[in-house]
């Protein structure tokens, strides 16, 4: 799970618009073009703000992504822990986490990719700050797929012979390449046909 940090408003400002509706609509801008594919006119147009605004806001477009990252990945992990709310072996934990993102990755949601993806294919190497908080994110959803591979050993929903480490940074790839090959227009029976084929390798 996330923690909430300073990215979110500068202190002090008076709101003038919806911050939470705003760093949404760049949340999409920012997952469909990159950061360096977004220029400060671009957010104008996509945001309905000023430049004057954003600047007073969120400091420049690197703070605005910076904010919209953390947003990003604290909805992320509260959608992985509504999904897995109600299931009750590890195997149909993992299956349901698969299926939530199968279905995030194909047509035209898959289209609008995943901001942690194209963050890290394209800030990671240049910018440090931004290497740490996707290691960070990543190291969380291997370590939450971890647990419930051995959630499911333990339950005798996941074959106990199976290595949970190698297993699990395995499921990670396949979660992050489904979202890469969902740019592309991938549609839900290829996706879900991925998953189906994977959960046979846990009986």
């Amino acid at each position: 799970m996330t923690t909430k940090n300073d990215f979110s408003v500068r202190p002090g400002r008076p709101r003038e618009f919806d911050t939470d509706a705003a760093l949404d609509k760049a949340i999409t801008r920012f997952s469909e073009y990159g950061f360096h594919g977004t220029s400060i006119s671009d957010l104008n147009t996509c945001l309905g703000l000023t430049s004057g605004s954003i600047y007073k806001a969120w400091g420049d477009k690197r703070g605005l992504f910076l904010a919209a990252l953390d947003r990003y990945l604290t909805r992320r992990a509260e959608a992985i822990a509504a999904c897995l709310e109600s299931k009750r072996s590890g195997r149909d934990k993992i299956e349901a986490l698969l299926i939530h993102y199968a279905h995030l990755s194909c047509e035209a949601a898959g289209r609008t990719g995943c901001l942690v993806v194209e963050t890290a294919v394209e800030l990671s190497r240049a910018d440090s700050e931004i290497a740490r908080l996707i290691g960070a994110q990543q190291d969380r959803r291997e370590a939450q797929l971890r647990r419930l591979i051995e959630e499911g050993q333990s339950d005798g929903s996941v074959r106990e012979e199976l290595d949970a480490p190698n297993l699990a940074k395995l499921l990670l790839v396949l979660q992050q390449g489904m979202r890469v090959v969902g740019k592309t227009g991938s549609d839900t029976e290829q996706m879900l046909a991925m998953v189906n084929e994977l959960m046979g390798l846990l009986e």
